[in-house]
């Protein structure tokens, strides 16, 4: 099995930034897609950023050009850089990983529980 555990969330004013990140740990053969949801209450879950296994970033058009999303092959972890944080970014993010396990042919998907991400003054 494979457990993400995310963290760096909190409470941020508006227009301050915050790093969120999440770290995968099992029997892990490889890891092809890496990236992060949100949900606002009373809202679906949404797609914020993306990325692949060769590096290729796909962004939400509300975050672009204020969040940046980066991935450690080597320590299995992705990370969310959030500047210029607006009230509407309020959210729990959730990590997600599209993950090989050792000894298996194909990929699953796993979640993290979620970090809360609070952007108010």
């Amino acid at each position: 099995q494979v457990t993400l555990a995310e963290s760096g969330g909190g409470l941020v004013q508006p227009g301050g930034a915050l790093r969120v990140s999440c770290a995968a740990s099992g029997s892990i053969s490889g890891i092809d897609f890496m990236g992060w949801h949100r949900q606002a209450p009373g809202k679906e879950r949404e797609l914020v950023a993306r990325i692949s296994g060769f590096g290729t970033k796909t962004y939400a058009g509300s975050v672009k050009g204020r969040f940046t999303i980066s991935r450690d092959n080597a320590k299995n972890t992705v990370s969310l850089q959030m500047d210029s944080l607006k009230p509407e970014d309020t959210a729990v993010y959730y990590c997600h990983m599209y993950v090989k396990l050792s000894g298996m042919d194909s990929y699953t998907t796993y979640w993290g529980q979620g970090i809360q991400v609070t952007v108010s003054s």
